[in-house]
């Protein structure tokens, strides 16, 4: 299992439309072969931070669909960036 999560920063008066902008890319994740869960999400606290959080049923299928990534206009609105990828040999579930 592949787990992709971290955070984005950007302007806070940019922030709603940057995840208005991302609604096309959760549905098309979220149906893509292996995707096991996918968000983009405002933070509760800091009014310019995005939450990620991806989990993938492995390495190619997180390849497949992540292809060229984000585009110019994402790129240009994102002043900084905090994103991981973990392979995860073992779960445990907890509820």
């Amino acid at each position: 299992m592949v787990i992709v999560a971290g955070h984005l920063l950007v302007a806070p008066e940019d922030r709603e439309a940057y995840l208005a902008g991302c609604v096309t890319v959760v549905e098309q994740a979220r149906s893509a072969p292996g995707c096991l869960d996918f968000a983009i999400c405002a933070d509760l606290t800091d009014p310019a931070r995005i939450n990620i959080f991806e989990r993938w049923e492995t390495q190619d299928a997180v390849e497949s669909f992540r292809g060229a990534g984000t585009g110019e206009e994402q790129n240009a609105a994102i002043r900084a960036a905090a994103v991981s990828e973990y392979e995860i040999a073992e779960v445990r579930a907890l509820a």
